[in-house]
Parts: C-alpha cells; structure tokens; sequence
C-alpha cells in the first residue's frame, strides 16, 4: 500500500476514483453471482472463468482511466476529428457487415483474437469530443444557423443514423446527449427546437419508407417494447387450450419485477438470487434486478447514489473551469453515463420499456467497460488540470 501510495498518484477528483473503485466492487459481486447459468452452458460450469474475465476487464478500464487522466484533456480536442473519422466508416461497416444477433448489426468481431466490440459504443466517445471540440471553435458564430447549426446537425444526425436502425436507444440517448452538449454550449433553445423538430420528422419518414418498401429490421421489436409496456401484453390464446405466451419483451419485464418484489429491503443476501437462472442477461440488461433481489433495496439505492453523487462531482468540475471544450465534455460525458444508467434502472423497475442498455460499469461487457473507463479517464483529466493550474496560481499569489 505505502508502495503504491509512493509510486501511484490518482490524477484528478478523487471522490470520483473512489466512486469507480466502488461500482467495479458491486460488479465483480453481481457478475460472479449472475454468471451461473451462462458458465454452465458455456464453460461446463466453471462459474469462475467469467469471474476472471470480467476482473482483468476491468483492471484494463482502471489502467486506461488513470492513463487518459494523465494527458491534458487538450490532446483530445486534437483526437476528436480522427476519432469522428474512424468512427463513421466503421459505423457503416457494422450496419452493413457488423455481427448480427437479434435481427440487428452492432458489433465487429475482431480476426484471429475472435473478440466483438460495440462500434457504437466507441462512436459516443468519438461523437461527443468532436461535437464539444467544433461547439468551441464556433463561439463566436454559434447561433449562426447556416454557418454552425447546420454543421452540427449534420456531425450529430450521421452518426445518430447511422445507429438508429439497430440501436434505437442508444441512437436516442447520444441525440439527448448531444442536444445538452449544444445547450451547454450556448445554442439557442430556438435552434434546439428546430433540431428536435427536424429529428422527429426525420425518425417519421423512416418509418414510412421501412412501410412502403416492407422492411421490418428492428421495427417490431420496437412496437413489442412500446406496446407491452402501455399495457398492451402480447398474449397469444388458443382458443381451445386456453393456453398463454409471453412475449420476450413481457417475459424479461415480469422476471425483473419478480427479482425486485422478492429482494425485499435488505435482500436475499449475496450468490441468493433465484430469477438469475429465469432473467435472459441477468449479468448485462437486467444486472440491476438481480443487485436489488440480493442487497434488497438497499443495495439499490446505494447504487443510485453513487451515480447522482458522480454527476454532481461533474458539475463541479464544469463550475470550476473557464473553458468551454472542458465543460462540454465533461458534462457529456456525465450525462451520458449517468443518463444511461437511470434508464437501465427504469427498465428493470418498470418504469421504461425493455431497451437493451447495460449499467456503465457495473454490466458485463468488454467494450462498453473500457470506452466507460476512458469516459472518466476524460472527465478526471479536466479535473486534474483544473487542479494543477489552481495550484499554479495559489504559488503565484504566495510568491
């Protein structure tokens, strides 16, 4: 400990490294105990091969986290434009050519190593920083419509169509994200308006040609969700048998409620789980059901805390710095994440319909663990120079 202490210096809000450190505890503990079912369908039962896998991910994302932190965040203004440029092509790569599963293309499988990343998951990092970067340089003109609104529409609207057709909700999620990222940014709420306007008659047309020339894609799935969750279960009865099946979206939602009800305040009590064995994707989609059936409603709401408490240490690192690249993608970021989490919250207490988003690094998954990791890596990086330069004037004021 005196070693590392010696050796290792967090960089930047340490409030936000200890938050981290603690969604990385709870996940390894919901993982390990979720991951049951899957070990013995896929590794003859050895419940400790996930276990270690999602250990050693999430060390990456902490070795990643305090690198990014390290540089000054003005490196990631220079980067934006070639992510921004990387992440279109492989956007349409994946709509393309991407791994499909579920009737939709949002991962890449990697040759030889045979591992998949979420492209999408990349393309928000890369979305954000650009957007924060060109918001910056247009100050001066950035309630120009033609000559910086419209820009902006098009830097967003690509890489939101792009995902839109076999993401849905992460699609809306970065439009949300990026409209909060222009509202810090000082465009107008007129010019913000018309945005919406344009994305709303732009998300109609979608769905009219999707009618006219028959293509489904996702587009049931998506009336499945809306449907069950406005009351309108799809049950199918056979007349003669009288017998029911459940949708898919239905059964994920009545298993996660089963999983909440039965958790009780304080919980069944770590590995206790039962729906963990009945929920699909306990250890990624409904990670927050099994938390709640095991460390009750306690355990939740702790959950739901650390969360509020990250986006409060985010505004203020935005209340501290004058620069506006800074603010926005701190802000961005923040959002983003915490937004993303309270929508995979609603989802498994019934307050969304079923969306497929994960909870940033608590789910299992590789990809979205270590473009998370860089998320804070970013925002801890405006925090650092934030406190360095306060340290620099304090020893101007002395001297």
């Amino acid at each position: 400990m005196n070693w590392i202490q010696r050796n290792i210096k967090l960089k930047g809000d340490k409030t936000i490294w200890i938050i981290v450190f603690l969604l990385s505890i709870v996940s390894l503990l919901a993982v390990y105990s979720s991951t049951g079912l899957l070990a013995f369908k896929k590794v003859s039962g050895n419940t400790e091969h996930f276990l270690f896998k999602h250990f050693i991910v999430l060390c990456g994302g902490g070795v990643i986290m305090y690198i990014t932190a390290s540089f000054p965040y003005t490196l990631y203004a220079r980067l934006a434009r070639f992510f921004y440029l990387l992440a279109v092509p492989l956007l349409i790569f994946t709509l393309f050519m991407g791994t499909n599963l579920n009737d939709a293309n949002r991962w890449i499988t990697l040759p030889i190593i045979g591992m998949t990343f979420q492209t999408s998951d990349f393309a928000k990092i890369a979305l954000i920083l650009f957007l924060a970067r060109q918001i910056s340089k247009s100050q001066n003109t950035i309630n120009e419509w033609r000559a910086t609104v419209v820009p902006l529409i098009i830097i967003v609207g690509v890489v939101c169509a792009l995902i839109f057709p076999a993401n849905f909700s992460t699609a809306a999620l970065l439009f949300f994200t990026s409209l909060v990222i222009m509202f810090i940014g000082r465009v107008s709420i007129k010019h913000l308006a018309k945005i919406v306007g344009i994305a709303l008659i732009c998300i109609t047309l979608f769905f009219a040609v999707a009618h006219a020339v028959g293509y489904k894609g996702r587009i049931e799935t998506w009336i499945n969700r809306i449907m069950t969750f406005v009351g309108y279960n799809d049950h199918k009865a056979d007349s003669k048998n009288a017998k029911f099946e459940f949708s898919d979206e239905d059964y994920q939602a009545q298993q996660a409620k089963i999983a909440i009800a039965t958790g009780g305040f304080f919980g069944k009590g770590p590995g206790n789980s039962e729906q963990r064995n009945f929920l699909p994707h306990p250890y990624s989609d409904f990670i927050f059901a099994i938390i709640i059936e095991e460390y009750g409603l306690v355990g939740g709401f702790f959950i739901l805390i650390l969360y509020l408490l990250f986006f409060y240490r985010a505004l203020l690192i935005v209340k501290r710095t004058e620069k506006a690249f800074a603010a926005m993608i701190t802000i961005g970021f923040a959002f983003s994440m915490v937004f993303q989490a309270l929508i995979n919250m609603g989802v498994a207490t019934g307050v969304f319909p079923v969306t497929g988003q994960t909870l940033p690094m608590l789910s299992m998954g590789g990809s979205s663990i270590i473009f998370t990791s860089f998320a804070f890596g970013v925002i801890l990086s405006v925090s650092n120079s934030i406190e360095n330069q306060e340290k620099l004037e304090d020893i101007s004021a002395i001297s």
